[in-house]
């Protein structure tokens, strides 16, 4: 079975860059038809997908953080890395990282709804404060 664990910075102040790492266990980040994701979950707000990386390396983002967003993995160490910048108050929250084993067609297709993903980490506080 897959595991996650985040590992970030805890607290931040504005216009920072706040760097997540999410070690995987129990499988390769290069596994075929996997899609490895970050997701966040704002206070009183619901869970919003951030971007994913797939085996090949190929990265996806939302629209509405892809100008300050980045992805990347150390396939040796078996962990990827979202590195948000420009902090804002806004982007407290808890940082998950999942994945989505896919299926036996092992499309193409990227799942953008948190609640395609199988299995998650189990966050990493985030705060934002000057």
């Amino acid at each position: 079975q897959v595991q996650l664990q985040e590992t970030g910075p805890g607290l931040v102040k504005p216009s920072q860059t706040i760097s997540l790492i999410c070690a995987v266990s129990g499988q390769s980040i290069t596994t075929n038809c996997y899609t490895w994701a970050w997701i966040r979950q704002s206070p009183g707000k619901e869970l919003e997908w951030m971007g994913a990386i797939r085996p090949d390396g190929t990265t996806y983002f939302n629209p509405t953080v892809k100008n300050r967003t980045f992805i990347w993995r150390d396939t040796s160490k078996d962990q990827f890395v979202l590195q948000l910048g420009s902090v804002i108050p806004e982007d407290a929250a808890i940082y998950y990282c999942a994945v989505d084993v896919g299926d036996s067609t092992c499309s193409d297709y990227v799942p953008r709804s948190p609640a395609e993903y199988d299995y998650w980490g189990k966050g990493a506080l985030v705060t934002v404060s000057s």
